[in-house]
């Protein structure tokens, strides 16, 4: 199996959600749908908008097509809470809050995947004993 990075699978899972949600308004079968979402990625692919080379970019939407075909990005954009969440459970007490809080965007958030990453704050006020 091939290894995909993340960032790349984040922005293709990204995409194919926002284009099923855009679908399921437009109530047509969900083949239609499907095909119509990666006609869009392949515009983005072919644009050079997707920030990844554009070989692994259309591989990646011949492969949510694939997978959207069998039903599997249905639950994408819930997944990306829990998954969020899930990073936060190494952390006890009030770090986990603050995980939590941050990965709720609570406080300031700066950066992209495209240029290396996301950096969340967030100040907690510790009054002096």
């Amino acid at each position: 199996m091939k290894n995909i990075p993340s960032s790349i699978r984040a922005f293709t899972l990204a995409t194919a959600g926002t284009l099923l949600c855009v679908g399921a308004a437009s109530a047509a079968s969900p083949s239609a749908d499907a095909q119509a979402r990666y006609r869009s990625e392949m515009a983005i692919c072919n644009s050079g908008q997707s920030n990844q080379d554009p070989a692994t970019c259309r591989t990646e939407a011949r492969n949510a097509l694939a997978e959207a075909r069998r039903g599997g990005l249905t639950t994408a954009p819930d997944q990306y809470q829990s998954n969020a969440m899930q990073r936060c459970g190494v952390f006890k007490d009030v770090d986990r809050s603050d995980c939590e809080a941050r990965m709720s965007a609570e406080g300031k958030t700066q950066g992209s995947v495209s240029a290396g990453g996301i950096l969340r704050e967030s100040v907690t006020v510790v009054p002096a004993k």
